[in-house]
């Protein structure tokens, strides 16, 4: 019999049957041989291989050649490619940031340990990036953690529920897009872009005269700057500004 294609196996399926593999409510046989692998196992196998050669090389001929089995073994325990990413980020989001250790009340320094151990978790594993994109996906109980201590480290803020997502989408839309700019930066090449950029501006500076006042005051050289700090800070005193406009 012909093994179906990763391809063939991505096809929609039932969203409740994803949500329950991710949240292990999944019916379990009571009868028959002791599964050789799990889930989780599974997951571990292929974000490490996500981690070593990108989201793409991860399929489930590939992770099963791993484990010394066919693909069609693994179907046994996820059902195809989107269920093993879905199991994937839930692997490298198992532990939600501790703020015990952060002095009660103090929002700020809760909300920049939260953002600091995300950033941290996704320089690590780069592909998290497009495993996360912005879009409906299914989320299990690691994802919903972390997702539950940023809005907990808002409430002291005393904002609205929505406007704590508001600030939470911001923080992450930050950590994501920072991502974004370490996964494509090449050192070799953005020197030859840069190089090539200053000379074309250099001939039509008079066309675009507030960009090539910038770049000759150094705007885009480097100068030390946290990025994630910085634009931590910005966020951060938006939404004081935003708790004082309420009193």
């Amino acid at each position: 019999m012909a093994g179906r294609s990763d391809r063939e196996q991505d096809r929609p399926r039932d969203p409740a049957a994803g949500l329950a593999l991710l949240w292990g409510e999944q019916g379990r046989p009571t009868r028959g041989p002791k599964p050789r692998l799990s889930p989780q196992r599974i997951a571990a196998a292929a974000a490490e291989l996500a981690d070593a050669e990108g989201l793409d090389a991860v399929s489930m001929s590939r992770v099963a050649g791993g484990f010394g089995v066919s693909a069609m073994a693994l179907y046994r325990y996820v059902p195809g490619k989107t269920e093993l990413v879905a199991l994937m980020v839930e692997s490298v989001l198992a532990e939600a940031p501790d703020l015990s250790r952060v002095p009660e009340g103090d929002w700020r320094a809760a909300v920049r340990e939260w953002t600091r151990c995300c950033a941290r978790v996704y320089a690590d594993h780069p592909w998290l990036l497009g495993a996360t994109a912005m879009r409906r996906q299914l989320m299990g109980p690691c994802q919903l953690s972390w997702l539950d201590a940023a809005l907990a480290a808002l409430e002291p803020t005393g904002l609205g529920a929505a406007q704590r997502h508001q600030v939470f989408l911001l923080l992450i839309g930050l950590v994501r897009n920072l991502a974004q700019q370490l996964g494509d930066h090449d050192e070799e090449g953005s020197e030859e872009w840069d190089r090539l950029s200053a000379e074309l501006l250099a001939r039509h500076a008079d066309r675009f005269p507030a960009l090539a006042r910038a770049v000759a005051e150094g705007a885009f050289e480097p100068d030390g700057t946290d990025a994630l700090a910085f634009g931590l800070d910005r966020i951060l005193d938006g939404v004081e500004a935003l708790m004082t406009g309420r009193e």
